[in-house]
């Protein structure tokens, strides 16, 4: 019986270009992140493209796809399709160019008008119906993903912990996550940060603003990309900025409680510092990327800030307890 070729990932690529019309494109490495996807920037005849590489079955083009489409719909600037195969996950993608809110940063850009732009995005974003077959951001998906500080980051520092403790721990986040759903619910992206977010010349108004890596979106309290973008794990923010731009929200949504929209941002920042400290410990331990390790001290400084918040008293004790100050340092890696 005559065995089966197996075909190589490179190419299913040069399949899936030369069907798309871009087989005969200069191809150069654009960027890969903290997932399995990569991308590659194309050039072909002066039209720039990007190609994302998302391999099955540790990746899923589907939800980049239907939310793309969904956010390109609501005149936001998603990248616009151009040709995909979701079997072996491959998409052509619009080049939204090079200008993060990073390099317009790193480069000495004014912070507050490109949070500004980010933040009147979230404010439309929130007016709008959200898409059909969206999962929800329930209280089993934050807990789950809350427990990676526990699974992962208390191991790789030396810490122990037995059932009771990890119990009592998912117990503390069961009493706090309602303060999370104090707020509305609306699409929630997810990786809402300056990373992730473009200034695209030559739009007016919110399409201005360029919007990447939004596959993983759910639909959950309005306060979770607010808390993203203003609590990033990667980079310090002026106060002044945080303020002002949580300021700008409320201010378009009057009828929300002040006080209800605290509890709410302090818990899902508390839940979502957690479970960045574990995932950036999972990189570097089961995915051989350290370079992570650097931002915990600050993430561990914004979870500190959180838990602060007295609604966030049975986590606040259980951390002190069980992971106290002394021994909140970066892992080995």
């Amino acid at each position: 019986m005559e065995g089966t070729v197996a075909v190589t990932r490179e190419q299913l690529i040069a399949e899936f270009l030369a069907k798309a019309g871009w087989g005969g494109a200069d191809r150069k490495v654009l960027a890969a992140d903290a997932s399995f996807r990569r991308y590659d920037r194309l050039h072909l005849s002066g039209c720039p493209a990007v190609l994302m590489d998302a391999p099955p079955p540790k990746e899923d083009v589907r939800p980049f796809l239907r939310i793309a489409r969904h956010l390109l719909a609501l005149g936001y600037s998603a990248p616009d399709i151009l040709a995909e195969d979701a079997e072996t996950g491959l998409l052509l993608l619009e080049d939204l160019g090079d200008t993060t809110f990073t390099r317009l940063l790193n480069a000495g850009e004014a912070e507050l008008p490109l949070y500004e732009m980010a933040i009147d995005l979230l404010i439309d974003l929130h007016q709008q119906p959200t898409p059909n077959g969206v999962a929800p951001y329930d209280r089993e998906k934050l807990l789950t993903e809350a427990s990676l500080l526990t699974d992962w980051y208390a191991p790789a520092i030396g810490i122990e912990l037995d059932h009771v403790a990890r119990a009592a721990y998912l117990a503390a986040w069961s009493d706090v996550l309602p303060l999370a759903h104090a707020m509305p619910d609306a699409l929630v992206l997810r990786d809402f940060h300056v990373d992730n977010l473009m200034r695209i010349d030559g739009r007016g108004g919110i399409a201005a603003c360029g919007l990447l890596d939004f596959q993983d979106a759910l639909v959950g309290p309005v306060t979770y990309d607010l808390v993203s973008l203003l609590e990033d794990a990667r980079r310090d923010i002026d106060p002044a900025t945080r303020a002002a731009g949580r300021r700008r929200y409320l201010d378009a949504f009057p009828e929300l409680s002040p006080e209800a929209f605290d509890a709410s941002w302090a818990c899902l920042a508390a839940q979502r510092h957690a479970k960045v400290i574990g995932i950036f410990t999972r990189l570097c331990r089961r995915d051989g990327k350290p370079q992570y390790l650097g931002h915990i001290p600050r993430v561990w400084r914004l979870l500190d800030e959180a838990v602060r918040h007295p609604g966030l008293a049975p986590v606040k004790s259980w951390l002190d307890r069980h992971i106290p100050a002394d021994r909140r340092t970066v892992p080995a890696p």
